[in-house]
């Protein structure tokens, strides 16, 4: 657990990243999930079965006008960023879409979320429309993203993730 944040580096994520990236993407869904997604399912989780999956997506990222960022202190990368064209059926022209943002669960709390989630914000600029889902039982990342101007537009959809068919909701801005 990180008690002390000393000064967070945002940058753009590159390959040497994945296998940071993956542990902290586990991570956090072991910690963010527990109690809504099935324990069994974040119990297999696995950093090392994600860390291709990521080198794949940094290598081709900014090439497909996608957009992923690191939080660092230290050289420890502490969370991340993922965002892009929005993949719904129904976005608007120009929508972008946030596809993850997560944190190692000791770094919760000290801003680093924020820090991450401005950028992404600022980098897209104040008219640009963008979305995200969001698991409907997970209270503090909804509370997180309405306190960064996004808000529930009605549209919802069931995921299945370890066999359970949770609930998203789609949050939107601009």
């Amino acid at each position: 657990m990180v008690e002390h944040i000393d000064e967070v580096t945002i940058r753009p994520a590159t390959t040497r990243d994945a296998a940071d990236i993956a542990g902290v993407h586990v991570r956090s869904w072991q910690e963010a999930y527990a109690g809504i997604v099935p324990d069994d399912h974040l119990r297999s989780l696995e950093p090392a079965s994600r860390v291709e999956g990521w080198t794949e997506h940094l290598a081709q990222g900014p090439d497909k006008h996608v957009r992923t960022y690191v939080a660092e202190a230290d050289g420890r990368v502490l969370g991340f960023a993922s965002y892009g064209p929005s993949r719904d059926e129904d976005a608007r022209r120009g929508e972008r879409e946030i596809y993850a943002i997560y944190l190692d669960p000791g770094t919760w709390g000290h801003g680093v979320a924020r820090d991450l989630i401005r950028t992404v914000l600022a980098e897209v600029g104040e008219r640009t429309p963008m979305s995200l889902w969001v698991l409907a039982d997970n209270s503090r990342a909804r509370h997180f993203y309405r306190r960064h101007g996004f808000s529930p537009d009605g549209v919802e959809r069931l995921e299945t993730v370890g066999g359970a068919e949770l609930l998203e909701v789609r949050y939107r801005r601009g």
